[in-house]
């Protein structure tokens, strides 16, 4: 099983690119971040005619988040990331799929440093912490997907020095991520390739052509996931075609429960 996260940067803008990934590569589940319509507007229908059911959570011109399973519609667990009812940003979607705890996120950038901006990111990551905690616990498989709009470290980004002001370098962000992890998450394709370089996003194509990308969306599998996970990939080459998102598609491959002792894992 194959699932996938995409920041699409405006899922009606770029659904060509969409509906051709979706055809060519047939992912079975896929966190969409950054959708920029409202509700209404959202393309179920295309995505519906493509083989995927879905689940949305929309805002006009903002942020946006999205599940989708191939074959079927997920199970909507949760709208919304809990602990601000003042918070309206779409930016958290939870779902039963496939047998998976699925959750799609687009933590705030947060730029400039310091800023509104700024605090917001991490007050925003500190409420995905309070939540994470006890999802990391169940016995079941649970997934955590998205943009988190963080580079973990130096080496997940091409030059590091050149970012340091940006708000994805901040030492705060890279903190809370590492809290992530001691929770229990695994961050599947560094424990997969801890010594390559991976990026997901490229400011234009002028940096992906000179590989000036960094890392930010990622897959984390909790702890009885994390055996079971044989592969993990980006999907740079949809950067090259028309018109693409600046992130690229990111995805782990699974084996059924039975897998783990026949194949090269990542270890939780």
């Amino acid at each position: 099983m194959r699932i996938a996260t995409y920041n699409v940067n405006g899922v009606n803008g770029r659904l060509p690119r969409l509906l051709e990934w979706l055809t060519e590569t047939q992912p079975d589940v896929v966190c969409l971040q950054e959708l920029k319509t409202d509700d209404t507007k959202f393309p179920a229908k295309a995505i519906g005619e493509a083989g995927y059911g879905a689940i949305w959570h929309g805002q006009r011109s903002h942020h946006g988040v999205a599940i989708l399973a191939k074959g079927e519609t997920p199970i909507e667990v949760r709208r919304g990331l809990p602990g601000d009812p003042t918070d309206v940003a779409t930016r958290y979607l939870e779902a039963e799929v496939k047998g998976l705890r699925v959750a799609s996120i687009y933590l705030p950038n947060g730029n400039p440093v310091p800023s509104p901006n700024y605090d917001y990111k991490l007050r925003w990551f500190r409420r995905l912490l309070a939540y994470t905690e006890p999802l990391s616990k169940m016995a079941s498989p649970v997934v955590l997907a998205g943009d988190l709009n963080v580079i973990p470290t130096d080496f997940d980004i091409y030059a590091a020095d050149l970012w340091r002001d940006d708000a994805v370098m901040q030492e705060a962000p890279r903190e809370m991520f590492r809290a992530l992890l001691d929770q229990g998450w695994i961050d599947t394709a560094r424990a997969l390739h801890p010594h390559d370089r991976i990026y997901t996003f490229w400011a234009n194509r002028f940096a992906l052509l000179r590989k000036q990308g960094m890392r930010l969306d990622f897959v984390l599998a909790n702890a009885p996931l994390a055996p079971r996970v044989t592969a993990v990939g980006v999907d740079a080459a949809f950067q090259r075609r028309e018109k693409p998102s600046d992130h690229a598609p990111t995805w782990i491959e699974i084996g059924t429960p039975d897998s783990a002792d026949d194949a090269t894992v990542v270890r939780a």
